[in-house]
């Protein structure tokens, strides 16, 4: 973009700032959801390997975040 497209551009650069700072803001949420939902896998896998749930708890448990991840993944993508 040339020289005179920019300052075309200038009145709307707060509105262009704000907007760049919400996408940062909700890439990072999204980010730290994804993270959560991994440390809740490993979480669930300790507890299988320490007795502390059956392999069908896990089973079960393990499906539900997988299809949050899943979902989560068709939101981002569609």
């Amino acid at each position: 973009m040339g020289l005179l497209g920019e300052l075309l551009l200038l009145p709307l650069a707060p509105a262009r700032g704000v907007f760049w700072v919400t996408e940062q803001v909700v890439e990072a949420a999204e980010q730290e959801y994804v993270a959560q939902l991994q440390r809740e896998l490993v979480a669930l896998e300790r507890e299988l390997l320490a007795g502390g749930i059956s392999e069908e708890e896990f089973d079960r448990r393990e499906d539900e975040i997988l299809d949050l991840l899943e979902e989560f993944d068709r939101g981002v993508a569609g």
